[in-house]
């Protein structure tokens, strides 16, 4: 088993340094895609106009070859992280701007009229009234953009020694070592699976209001979850 473990020192990481590596270039362009998509969704929410070319702009993006995004970025940024964090920033916003907008847009309308009742200004409204209501939404989005990242990392072996888990694939076939190849794919799956579940915690603990389980026999007058939200914004 101890094979399995033994990284080739040109690789200049251990087995964790290439975990930590893997989840750094994974995670952070999700972190910076989120942060892109949440005012970009809500201008177009705004200016229902704006959301199909937005749209259509992010599908061409993720349709253009990580390879060819290497060799405009590689003149600027060289052989490094940020040269393959770029791509997958922009790749995740194909995911992260459709559920935010859908999201937003879900929140019933009455919601949106107590809360303008109440003073609440259109950015105060969006960030403590819409986005707490479409936690759950986006969540969703969260996971498919993150374990679609921690995926594609691995082109990063492609500019040398960028690819973390990825570069154990080269690493297998230039030393005729198979068992490099298991230990990327199989830690690169448990990754995706570990941050999915933990993203799935973090829903549950965002949404206390949410139902936990599906109750067993119907129950009269159940609460609004879009209100209580609102309930406890205003407190």
């Amino acid at each position: 088993m101890s094979g399995f473990f033994d990284i080739p020192s040109d690789l200049q990481n251990s087995y964790f340094g290439l975990i930590g590596l893997h989840l750094r270039e994974a995670l952070l362009p999700v972190l910076a895609g989120l942060v892109l998509a949440l005012p970009l969704a809500q201008l177009c929410v705004r200016l229902r106009w704006l959301y199909p070319p937005v749209l259509w702009v992010t599908t061409v993006i993720y349709a253009i070859p990580s390879l060819a995004f290497f060799v405009v970025l590689i003149d600027y940024t060289g052989l490094s992280e940020l040269t393959v964090m770029i791509p997958l920033t922009l790749y995740s916003l194909v995911v992260l701007v459709p559920a935010v907008v859908d999201a937003v847009r879900s929140v019933p309308q009455e919601t949106l009229a107590a809360a303008t009742a109440m003073g609440f200004g259109p950015v105060r409204r969006y960030v403590q009234v819409q986005l707490p209501i479409a936690v759950p939404a986006i969540i969703a989005g969260l996971r498919v953009a993150t374990v679609s990242s921690i995926s594609l990392v691995s082109v990063g072996s492609l500019i040398g020694n960028q690819g973390a888990l990825g570069n154990l694939l080269g690493a297998s076939m230039l030393y005729h070592r198979p068992e490099l190849a298991v230990t990327s794919v199989v830690t690169t799956a448990v990754l995706a699976i570990l941050v999915d579940a933990l993203l799935v915690l973090v829903r549950v603990l965002l949404t206390p209001w949410m139902p936990r389980r599906t109750p067993t026999k119907p129950k009269a007058e159940q609460p609004d979850p879009a209100a209580l939200a609102l309930k406890d914004t205003a407190r």
